[in-house]
């Protein structure tokens, strides 16, 4: 860890990503970060016992009709309180040297793109930051010298993976994917998959959305497009095997034929911390791999005709424009639908392609608003 306190604020806190993040302040300690500001949605309870744990200076809750009850829970604290979206941009604004962002979907890209706005090290949690605004995100990082650092254990191995490596001399890199619930169900089997069943994964304890999308591999589909823009690679550079032990993160294969892998275990404190901690690294308290125990770490192709969702994401990385805007938007919203019980597993991919087919011709964001339309078409 660098030497000295630096000030963080958390979006998206009370989130798996967020939950996680704060563990690791805690371990670190206030003489490592000083918390500026901790943002939330519904649950009150958790965002307040944050703010304490950390002496937080604001908690911001987005649901602006839960503001009397953040106040309730924070009285006496000194602690500021703020409710809604703009208290929650107004929170992103605060010059801090790092910003975890940590807010799921496309709800993320306003206030990241408040907090790129005023430099800093922005720690990415948020796919769909790249997703949906790719060009126009790189472009604010530059023009306003954010320093961007994936978080996502994926992209934090290929980080890591390319450490002192020359770019030119990168072949492809392999993003690895657990296979979720349902690898080896058919088709058959998963079109009577529940929201309950679907959010069950084997390896990582996630949030109800992403458990999902990891069911379904749109997860892993979004971090094909997320990993294009990072690295500056091409549609043809970007790899996905299925590794269901989740304990090589991803790797750099490079063009003499070597191929240098991060290898730890399934708990996103690691990525979290080594952002946290970058150009350092900081001790965690986090388990230790024991290869003497470890019987096999098992790979193999992943299956498109069973997850379509790949399939679309090297659709939207080869066709470029607003196709991967627009296979975020639907995705949400068939998300959405799903978990209500509207529509069926299998039925999500296929209103991600109709969307696609719809809206194929636009022409690739240049502005937030311009995103946020995109993102409303797709929806409909």
């Amino acid at each position: 860890m660098a030497d000295g306190q630096r000030s963080i604020t958390v979006l998206g806190a009370t989130g798996s990503i967020g939950v996680s993040t704060l563990d690791v302040l805690t371990h670190l300690g206030p003489e490592a970060f000083r918390v500026e500001a901790l943002t939330g949605a519904s649950n009150i309870a958790l965002l307040a016992e944050q703010a304490r744990r950390v002496g937080a200076r604001l908690a911001v809750t987005a649901d602006e009709s839960r503001y009397g009850e953040l106040k309730d829970a924070l009285s006496g604290t000194g602690i500021e309180v703020a409710a809604g979206r703009t208290a929650l941009i107004e929170a992103a604004s605060r010059p801090v040297d790092v910003t975890m962002a940590a807010i799921v979907g496309i709800a993320g890209l306003a206030p990241t793109l408040t907090a790129i706005r005023h430099g800093g090290v922005i720690a990415l949690a948020n796919k769909e930051c790249l997703v949906c605004a790719g060009a126009f995100f790189l472009a604010e990082c530059e023009r306003h010298g954010a320093t961007l650092l994936p978080v996502d254990s994926e992209h934090n191995a290929i980080f890591q993976a390319l450490i002192g490596e020359e770019r030119a001399a990168v072949e492809t890199i392999v993003l690895t994917a657990s296979g979720g619930p349902f690898r080896t169900w058919s088709r058959q089997e998963m079109a009577s998959v529940t929201a309950k069943t679907a959010a069950e994964h084997p390896n990582w304890s996630m949030g109800l959305k992403i458990s999902i999308d990891s069911a379904s591999m749109f997860n892993k589909a979004l971090e094909m497009i997320e990993a294009q823009h990072l690295f500056g690679l091409t549609a043809e550079q970007v790899e996905v095997i299925v590794h269901p032990q989740s304990i090589v993160h991803s790797m750099v294969r490079y063009r003499d034929g070597s191929i240098l892998a991060q290898l730890g275990p399934a708990d996103m404190r690691v990525p979290i911390g080594y952002a946290l901690a970058w150009p350092d690294r900081a001790t965690l308290p986090t388990e230790r791999l024991d290869f003497a125990a470890l019987s096999c770490l098992d790979f193999e192709a992943p299956d498109e005709g069973r997850f379509p969702a790949l399939r679309l994401a090297r659709r939207a990385l080869l066709h470029g424009g607003a196709s991967s805007a627009v296979l975020n938007g639907a995705k949400e919203a068939a998300l959405d639908a799903f978990i209500a019980g509207e529509i069926g597993f299998l039925d999500m991919a296929e209103r991600v392609e109709v969307a696609m087919d719809r809206l194929g011709d636009l022409s690739e964001p240049r502005s937030l608003d311009e995103i946020e339309e995109i993102d409303r078409q797709a929806r409909i």
